[in-house]
């Protein structure tokens, strides 16, 4: 038995799950509403305020999606009870951002040009920036997927360098940096 698909889903006040026939299962919370269809093998019960993901066999392919579903609408009961964050930090002299009618983020990060990016509405954006410490954006929002597709994309306009560490990372994100160029040996004798 899978160890994360045999363990049951708590479902918190004012969480509401309800599958269709079509095996599309909707989780309604205070924070909004995500939807996830699901293989038409899994069946999801619903018990009291506990959620179970059931599956029909021992097959491999079975085993492996019990896990998955099963970790999936973990996720959406706790983006719709809780919600995600992720903040993202701008590394470099002159990196910025800024927030244009809520859902347009302008991006100067060293290029000769200002990247536009228009984060989906289903998402909240904000931006920090305070003297002496690297700008940042925050991103919120229910659903985990977008939320860590969205922040991958900004962190892709300019992904971290190896000898100073400049550009966009996740704030936590440890970096492998490199030894720069050594002085001293070789060269003219």
């Amino acid at each position: 038995m899978s160890r994360i698909g045999k363990m049951p889903i708590a479902l918190a006040n004012g969480v509401s799950v309800s599958v269709d026939k079509a095996n599309v299962v909707t989780v309604k919370g205070p924070k909004g509403e995500l939807k996830q269809q699901l293989d038409p093998d899994i069946t999801v019960e619903l018990e009291d305020s506990t959620l179970k993901v059931v599956r029909p066999t021992d097959q491999k392919r079975h085993k492996a999606m019990h896990g998955l579903y099963r970790a999936l609408l973990n996720n959406m009961v706790t983006g719709v009870t809780d919600g995600f964050k992720k903040q993202l930090e701008l590394v470099g002299v002159g990196f910025r951002a800024n927030i244009f009618r809520g859902q347009i983020v302008e991006l100067q990060l060293g290029y000769s040009h200002p990247i536009y990016f228009v984060v989906p509405k289903e998402l909240k954006v904000s931006t920090v920036s305070e003297k002496g410490k690297d700008p940042m954006i925050i991103l919120e929002g229910s659903d985990k997927q977008l939320l860590g597709q969205v922040a991958a994309k900004i962190r892709s306009f300019r992904k971290p360098e190896p000898y100073k560490g400049k550009g966009v990372k996740y704030t936590g994100e440890i970096l492998r940096r490199k030894a720069g160029k050594s002085s001293g040996k070789g060269g003219k004798k």
